[in-house]
């Protein structure tokens, strides 16, 4: 390859807010485009943020995104162009609701309904960041797929995948941690400094938490993502936005995995910025079969 390290955060990191970038079709209604992936089906994540992007255009701007619960119906397509239909639920005297359908060719692949406030004063306590090693000492998922180049999922994940994330526990890419322990702890940002408003701030939260929630999963049963014959999808995302926060600025994510049963695992997350801010939770249950 004849692209430097900086040319492909640039690169993925643009792909990435170029799917963010909608266009309006109506009031309500949206197109949006997908990232190539390997194996050809819609990043969740990346759908997650099109469809809060689609809903937060129909809100005031005052009114910051503060809570989605999603469901993945079908894979997409990412080859074609996903049309957003958003349904104005309800604009209260400091909230509103929205639902959002993400739809390829009639075809519902996401149904997602978020929570929107306008910033008020109240009550305040959180729970305390732990003590971890910071992000310089760790392993960049982009350093573990550089000698890979040319193989379509590193290239994938030099070229396209706009986050970088670093796993306190070491990653699980290519092999499985064999502690089988149900927790990791992940620095997430993106691979370049973003100027954006603070929605797509939001949505690009969203986008990279779906790159990494399921993974204590894996971590528990001793699998990697390089497992021959695993199979894994999302089912349903939830994510709760606590403060403001800035996606190309290092993000914790203390993760959890609680319980797999049925060809189903639950995995959670609480995500602080540097300072120890507790900024969003995050929860999704995924299907995952070895």
């Amino acid at each position: 390859m004849n692209h430097t390290p900086d040319t492909w955060a640039d690169q993925a990191v643009a792909s990435g807010l170029d799917a963010l970038n909608l266009h309006r079709d109506g009031d309500t209604s949206f197109t949006g485009q997908s990232l190539p992936m390997p194996g050809g089906r819609v990043f969740g994540g990346q759908v997650l943020g099109q469809a809060i992007v689609a809903a937060g255009l129909t809100v005031d701007e005052a009114r910051p995104v503060h809570s989605m619960h999603g469901y993945f119906l079908r894979a997409g397509d990412a080859s074609k162009p996903i049309d957003f239909e958003v349904e104005i639920l309800r604009d209260g005297r400091s909230f509103s609701a929205r639902r959002t359908h993400a739809l390829q060719e009639g075809q519902p692949i996401l149904s997602m309904i978020a929570s929107f406030q306008e910033a008020q004063d109240g009550v305040e306590h959180q729970v305390t960041m732990p003590e971890v090693p910071g992000p310089d000492e760790l392993v960049s998922s982009v350093d573990v797929f550089a000698p890979l180049a040319g193989h379509p999922t590193a290239d994938f994940w030099l070229e396209r995948a706009p986050f970088d994330a670093r796993q306190v526990e070491g990653p699980i890419y290519l092999r499985p941690d064999r502690q089988k322990r149900a927790y990791q702890t992940t620095w997430v940002r993106a691979r370049t400094k973003v100027e954006v408003p603070d929605l797509t701030h939001r949505a690009l939260l969203a986008f990279a938490s779906d790159q990494i929630i399921l993974e204590p999963i894996l971590r528990r049963h001793s699998v990697s993502w390089a497992t021959p014959d695993i199979s894994f999808a999302s089912l349903d995302h939830a994510m709760w936005w606590h403060r403001p926060a800035r996606a190309d600025e290092w993000l914790l994510y203390v993760q959890d995995a609680p319980t797999t049963q049925g060809g189903r695992g639950l995995a959670g997350a609480w995500v602080f910025s540097e300072d120890g801010a507790l900024v969003a939770t995050v929860a999704q249950e995924g299907m995952v079969r070895l």
